[in-house]
């Protein structure tokens, strides 16, 4: 045993027999499963987009959670491997279903970050935080259920703040480079000068 593979194991555990509750459970799991697919946050993504206002966050939510998709689904979990939690700590409990892939990092994490980071960066704060604080939630209820590791969660949260980071820095230079792009997600229409009309 590896002391990561300790504390991650202490603090699944110390949750199980101290934080889970029957009556707070329920809630958990209903958290938990907003992120199944990252749909909520697609749904999001894709209602930023029909509005000018947000369109900006929009199309680099739709290039973060893409970057996040990649990183985490096609290379480190195939490339890593990890097993569940569930499976290795025979005194951890799952509450929910098992899951049909590998551990590490967190997919939950890594879209909730990508999309959620976006907003809190690009949008006003009183939409930006609740999402943030929502984002996180997900990530601990990943811990609650019992189908991650700390270090798993902490990992997809690194790597959505990434991605989300990366791809405003893409959407800046696309903007820079293509006219037609900096009209496409300019939150307000330029306004056209006035010509000087003189008697």
């Amino acid at each position: 045993m590896t002391p990561i593979f300790n504390f991650d194991a202490s603090v699944l555990l110390w949750l199980q027999n101290h934080v889970r509750h029957p009556i707070l459970d329920p809630i958990m799991i209903f958290i938990t499963h907003l992120g199944d697919k990252g749909l909520f946050w697609i749904i999001l993504t894709l209602l930023m987009l029909c509005f000018r206002k947000t369109r900006r966050a929009g199309v680099t939510s739709t290039i973060s959670m893409t970057i996040g998709l990649i990183v985490v689904n096609v290379i480190l979990k195939n490339w890593l491997a990890r097993i569940r939690p569930y499976e290795l700590i025979g005194e951890l409990e799952l509450i929910i279903e098992k899951q049909h892939d590998f551990s590490f990092p967190s997919g939950h994490a890594t879209n909730a970050l990508a999309c959620a980071w976006v907003m809190f960066r690009l949008l006003d704060k009183k939409v930006g935080v609740p999402a943030l604080i929502l984002a996180l939630l997900i990530c601990f209820t990943r811990l609650h259920v019992g189908v991650h590791y700390p270090t798993d969660v902490f990992a997809g949260i690194i790597v959505g703040i990434f991605a989300a980071e990366l791809a405003i820095v893409i959407v800046r230079a696309l903007a820079r480079r293509f006219p037609a792009f900096r009209r496409f997600i300019r939150s307000k229409p330029k306004k056209k000068k006035k010509k000087d009309q003189r008697a």
